[in-house]
């Protein structure tokens, strides 16, 4: 791993998570040993590294997002998961109510 992250770590800061992550991306290390390494959840790097990957390609479009933009999008989709899922499992409630209905005749 990075010299820079060789030393005990006490707080993670986003310098340290970005090096951490960059090391990941490059291939100098695995999430399995970085959680192994530093005593951290594996699911804690994994999400830093979908991050950093999530505010690289926003960094390399033409117009990027600021991050209230990206949070408004987020928001907007899981918004809109919701009601799909929510509409879905409304349609199976009424088709369990319907279906003793149908068998009794």
């Amino acid at each position: 791993m990075s010299g820079k992250l060789d030393e005990e770590i006490k707080r993670w800061t986003v310098r340290r998570k970005s090096v951490l992550v960059m090391d990941i991306i490059q291939g100098k290390t695995t999430i399995r040993e970085a959680s192994q390494a530093f005593d951290l959840p594996a699911s804690e790097i994994e999400h830093w590294v979908a991050e950093g990957k999530r505010g690289l390609e926003n960094a390399l479009r033409v117009n990027p997002l600021d991050v209230k933009e990206q949070y408004e999008r987020q928001i907007k989709e899981l918004q809109q998961a919701y009601g799909e899922a929510m509409l879905e499992l409304r349609g199976k409630k009424k088709q369990q109510v319907s279906a003793p209905d149908e068998e009794a005749r």
